[in-house]
């Protein structure tokens, strides 16, 4: 149970360190191919405020990251169980306000995550 849930972590960290770098470092060029509802007059204007998100993003795969390096067991699954709740609560808010597929994308792994991870701690 514990490799299954270090593979979901895994799995959605490494999911948002792509969306770190599709909002800060791609999001004029690559961005309008993977964003396709943005009218493609608007990724220039918002090019600062795509960047700020990306930097959260980063914020979230880097603290999943962290709990899949940390040797104490109880540490890692509070840590990793913290930034699998903030992203499955943004997936879950940015489904209901943007886009379902929003949730789909990023809450169902998150929420696949989280549930593997509570599981490893009763089983």
């Amino acid at each position: 149970m514990q490799l299954i849930a270090k593979i979901f972590i895994a799995i959605v960290a490494i999911e948002h360190l792509y969306i770190l770098w599709l909002e800060m470092f791609v999001w004029t060029t690559r961005g309008k191919k993977v964003f396709r509802t943005i009218p493609p007059d608007m990724f220039e204007k918002t090019k600062l405020l795509a960047a700020n998100q990306g930097l959260y993003n980063g914020f979230l795969s880097a603290g999943l990251v962290w709990s899949l390096i940390i040797d104490n067991q109880e540490w890692s699954r509070h840590i990793a169980t913290f930034f699998l709740s903030c992203v499955l609560i943004a997936g879950i808010f940015g489904g209901m306000t943007v886009h379902k597929s929003i949730f789909i994308k990023q809450g169902i792994p998150a929420l696949l995550a989280l549930i593997f991870t509570i599981l490893n701690a009763y089983i």
